[in-house]
Order: C-alpha cells, then sequence, then structure tokens
C-alpha cells in the first residue's frame, strides 16, 4: 500500500511540473492548453496502466500438503472403527455433516451418532478437539 501511494505522489508531483514547463512553453508560442492537457493525459495513462500491471501483478501460492491418511496400527489401539476414522478424515477436510452423509450415501443422523462415538473414545467434545487429538495420537497423519 505504500508503494501505491508512493508512486502515485511521485505521478502527480511529475503532472505539477509537466503542466508547469506547457506553461512556460506556451507563453512564447501559440500552442493551447487543450493540445498539452491531451497530451499529459494520454501519457500519464500509459504509466498509470504499466504501474498498475507492476503494482497489482497477481500471485499465485500453491501450498503442496500431503495427503492425510489413517494410521491403522494407532487405530485399532485407539478403538476407533474404520468407518470413525473414515468420518474423521473428511471432518479433518472441513466437511459438514450433511456433506460427509452426501459423500458416504448414508443419512445425517449416522454421521452424528459416528461423531458423537468418535469424540467419546477421543475424549473430546469439539470437532477441532477431535482433530487435534487425532493427529497427536497419530491415527490420522
Amino acid at each position: 500500500m505504500k508503494q501505491v501511494v508512493i508512486a502515485f505522489g511521485l505521478l502527480i508531483t511529475a503532472l505539477l511540473i509537466l503542466f508547469g514547463v506547457a506553461k512556460f512553453y506556451s507563453i512564447g508560442h501559440e500552442t493551447s492548453g487543450d493540445f498539452w492537457i491531451g497530451a499529459f493525459s494520454l501519457l500519464f495513462l500509459v504509466i498509470g496502466i504499466l504501474l498498475s500491471r507492476k503494482l497489482f501483478a497477481k500471485t499465485i501460492v500453491v501450498n503442496h500438503q500431503q495427503p492425510v491418511a489413517i494410521n491403522h496400527d494407532q487405530l485399532l489401539q485407539s478403538g476407533i472403527s474404520k468407518r470413525e476414522a473414515e468420518i474423521l478424515l473428511l471432518i479433518h477436510e472441513g466437511l459438514s455433516n450433511q456433506q460427509i452423509a452426501d459423500k458416504l450415501f448414508v443419512s445425517e443422523n449416522t454421521i452424528k451418532k459416528h461423531i458423537s462415538n468418535i469424540f467419546q473414545k477421543l475424549q473430546v467434545e469439539r470437532r477441532t478437539e477431535a482433530i487435534k487429538k487425532a493427529l497427536e495420537l497419530s491415527i490420522i497423519k
């Protein structure tokens, strides 16, 4: 943001200087002010386009995350079923209960029951706590 303010401040300063030069130049010549206004407008239009391309260039951030998987050894020790682990992975992806139900072709009430069982087995009360605990216990990796 600071760069944009400085750039436009410099552009305005340059414009004022050019108008001053044009005023002194037009005193001795028969050139009208409309010509200079048009010339400077075109000049600053081109400068503005070039600056906007540089200052507002889109940057794409690619975040390479390793896919989350189930650790079957820890799964057996924790007492969580494979289906509950699958639901835990979908919770980790950020899906809602209805989205999970649609993806697994079951009812939303079934998903709620599985989530309740997961909470009970992991001894947590919230989805975020369940994910955190599953990561700590290496149930999902």
